[in-house]
């Protein structure tokens, strides 16, 4: 059934359980290209088991399940895309462990026939201490959805990019295999992988998941301000505006003004721009 607005506001969902392993934390850490160079010795615990670490932005995926589903939502999930990103770190993320999820529907804006936004929110709660580990938030845009009744204004207006040039230019070079393995912690959408499921979707190959790409922006933001240290990262905020290719360069530009990192990506051979609008807060 479509969007029921305003009871939307009311679905919460609260109590349900996952566990990942140090495994899983390595899987995910590899499937974001970490530990490329194995004598790298910033990026290996995070593919190691001696001293390892988590990638911060697991929790990305660890949240699917444990927060207000689509099928609650009443989206169409044929016509709904992944418009926006974010965490908020309240502690950094452990390599295993279980964790509990409480949700809810923070708003949804109606933007008539292009359809509807729908933000939620997820706290991903450490089951055995009951400390406080991340806040996620998903913005989808519901294609179908639209004329629900919301409100067609209100919406916060996206982070605003500095006007001047960038304090630095990096790259990063996307293996052709990264949807196969970076699909293997979880989301196995046949976009990512069935050559013919991507086709019937427009476009020549199956793409990058879009919380890859995410994943790819905490890695360059550590790498750059941050030492490797996944602690230093309290916040991940972003803007998907188009897929990603296996095998792309993507061309991060970022600016820093204090403990803020405002930045964007570009991928040249396709003159697009897949992340706008982003924006990173470290540790003070």
């Amino acid at each position: 059934m479509p969007i029921q607005y305003p009871e939307i506001l009311n679905l919460t969902s609260s109590g349900h359980t996952k566990e990942w392993t140090r495994q899983d934390s390595m899987l995910y850490s590899l499937g974001l290209g970490l530990g490329s160079d194995p004598l790298d010795e910033r990026e290996l615990p995070f593919v190691y088991e001696k001293d390892q670490k988590a990638m911060p932005t697991i929790a990305a995926i660890l949240v699917r399940g444990l927060g207000v589903t689509v099928d609650a939502l009443g989206i169409d999930y044929r016509m709904s895309v992944h418009g926006e990103q974010s965490i908020i770190w309240h502690n950094p993320m452990p390599p295993h462990g279980r964790l509990r999820g409480e949700g809810r529907v923070l708003s949804v804006y109606d933007k008539g026939d292009k359809g509807a936004v729908v933000n939620t929110e997820t706290d991903l709660i450490d089951a055995e201490t009951n400390i406080p580990l991340a806040t996620v938030r998903v913005t989808s845009f519901a294609r179908g959805d639209g004329n629900c009744g919301a409100p067609r204004d209100g919406a916060p207006p996206p982070h605003p990019m500095p006007d001047r040039a960038p304090d630095l230019v990096t790259t990063i070079t996307t293996r052709p295999d990264q949807a196969l393995l970076y699909r293997l912690s979880g989301d196995y959408n046949p976009l990512h992988a069935d050559p013919g499921v991507a086709l019937s979707a427009g476009f020549d190959r199956p793409i990058l998941h879009g919380l890859c790409t995410y994943g790819l922006a905490a890695r360059i933001i550590l790498d750059a301000f941050g030492h490797f240290k996944p602690e230093t990262l309290k916040e991940l905020h972003v803007r998907f505006s188009a897929p990603v290719l296996p095998g792309d360069t993507i061309t991060f530009h970022l600016w820093k003004s204090g403990t803020e990192i405002s930045f964007t990506a570009h991928v040249r051979e396709r003159d697009a721009t897949v992340l706008k609008n982003g924006r990173a807060v470290l540790v003070d």
